[in-house]
């Protein structure tokens, strides 16, 4: 049952996943939603302009594709139509510094790219009722009350000749709008104090290159999900991840943190694919067929704004998904927390229930930090092992020595042995299924830690001159996060 009433309207920045999210939500809560756009749609499955990351490898992790499924059931059948393959019973390789790990991946996941999955969800998102686009035009600033107390609507510009302006009033406006927001510009200009973004200062790049499977070697498809060959951080290699797209297409990715890129160059990729630890992916890839150059995307810091701890914050205005924090995209976290933004977004709209309450704004941007901050965190304490990367922000848990040895630790341990029901968990708190506490809490660490000779002499080190229990001292020491982002998924 629906709670808007029909003359309210809601503004989403941004038509990405995060928007068309956003708006599907909002559908249910307001009269009107509607998505301004800066890039042209495409007619199908196909790239836009303003996502220059889309050609890299996109997944959903088991909760982000919960909550997907929820908002457009049967979406994955949709993708199944567009050629997608299903991820069901077929092998799964990684391999790291600690050892391998093989298994058959045991859930119907369908696997596609940015382009293929990105049209499937506009379409569902254009046959609501409600729901309008505006593309090819940029907001060009916030619209508010005469005290700047409130956000009113936005002013747009189009893109085409004319470069014509106009102002758009609404009830709510998101800024859904990702890498290319300019929400803290707007902000400071209507005279709020932002503070500074945290920022993994991690000069990251990632090079992609598709390959079409000849008809001859379609069992490869049938063969295998996913092969994750993990970068080394102690002698600076690549990572490289060989998987599977729609309409019979392979994609290789190659990645680092730390400012050594992957080559773009055709020739330099091969090799460089070549190279890895395993030469499993490069003896697959030199029977395909090759229909791209390698493409790169560079990132040279991930940044995690602090709108919740702004002291003011306009009424009608809420900001969610890349606008407000970055992840490594190795992790695949960032369409997953996009779909966790919304649903928290539309757990405090129907907690509202269609009634203005004051800073109603301000504490859904305080629940969708919960959120993130365990992301950010792991993405921080994953990439700080690697050379040349730093960490500049407000969050003592991050940068943690003894968190980042610990988190190595239940690696090497779920790796080496292996420990299947320990690597499951650690698993399931990096893709964000499980709260972070079911790793970093004491009885956990001292199991993993009592396993080997390394984590014995860090237990060593932190009783050395500290009376209190070990289980006092890791209570202290293992970073503590909101366990309510996490309840949804228990459901």
């Amino acid at each position: 049952m629906t709670t808007y009433l029909n003359k309210s309207k809601a503004i989403v920045i941004g038509g990405g996943m995060a928007g068309l999210m956003t708006a599907r939500v909002l559908s249910d809560h307001y009269g009107e939603v509607l998505i301004v756009e800066k890039d042209d749609f495409p007619s199908g499955p196909d790239l836009r302009p303003g996502t220059p990351q889309a050609f890299h490898p996109h997944r959903s992790t088991a909760r982000g594709k919960s909550i997907t499924e929820r908002l457009f059931p049967g979406y994955e059948l949709d993708l199944a139509a567009q050629g997608c393959p299903s991820s069901l019973n077929k092998d799964v390789y990684f391999l790291n510094q600690h050892g391998s790990l093989e298994m058959k991946y045991d859930r119907n996941d369908i696997k596609f790219s940015r382009a293929v999955l990105e049209w499937t969800i506009r379409q569902r998102v254009k046959a609501i009722s409600n729901v309008c686009f505006l593309p090819r035009h940029d907001v060009i600033r916030l619209l508010t009350t005469p005290d700047r107390s409130a956000v009113t609507g936005v002013q747009v510009r189009d893109r085409d000749q004319s470069k014509q302006e106009k102002a758009l009033t609404a009830d709510l406006v998101i800024d859904t709008s990702g890498r290319s927001s300019k929400l803290s510009v707007w902000l400071i200009d209507l005279g709020y104090e932002v503070p500074k973004p945290d920022l993994l200062k991690v000069s990251l790049g990632y090079s992609t290159r598709r390959y079409k499977v000849p008809s001859h070697l379609t069992h490869l498809i049938d063969k295998w999900d996913v092969i994750n060959l993990q970068g080394q951080p102690a002698s600076g290699t690549f990572t490289g991840v060989f998987s599977f797209i729609e309409d019979q297409i392979a994609e290789v990715l190659l990645y680092r943190p730390g400012g050594n890129y992957p080559p773009t160059d055709a020739a330099e990729f091969e090799l460089a694919v070549e190279q890895l630890p395993s030469r499993i992916i490069s003896e697959i890839v030199r029977d395909l067929e090759p229909i791209s150059s390698p493409r790169g995307f560079r990132i040279p810091e991930l940044y995690c704004h602090r709108y919740e701890k702004m002291p003011r914050w306009p009424a009608g205005l809420l900001v969610l998904g890349d606008a407000y924090c970055i992840y490594d995209p190795i992790f695949g976290q960032g369409m997953t927390m996009a779909a966790i933004a919304a649903e928290i977004l539309e757990t405090c709209l129907s907690e509202r229930n269609g009634d203005f309450r004051p800073d109603w704004e301000h504490g859904v941007l305080n629940r969708i930090k919960e959120a993130i901050e365990p992301a950010f965190w792991l993405n921080c304490t994953a990439d700080l092992r690697w050379e040349g990367v730093e960490y500049e922000g407000s969050d003592s848990r991050t940068g943690d020595a003894f968190s980042r040895e610990y988190m190595e630790l239940c690696l090497k341990q779920a790796t080496s042995k292996p420990d299947w029901q320990l690597y499951g968990l650690y698993w399931a708190v990096n893709t964000l299924s499980v709260s972070p506490r079911h790793l970093l809490n004491p009885q956990t660490a001292i199991q993993v830690l009592s396993a080997s000779d390394e984590g014995k002499r860090l237990l060593a080190e932190l009783k050395a001159n500290d009376e209190r229990s070990v289980e006092a001292i890791l209570e202290e020491l293992l970073p503590r996060f909101s366990e309510t982002p996490f309840e949804s998924a228990k459901q």
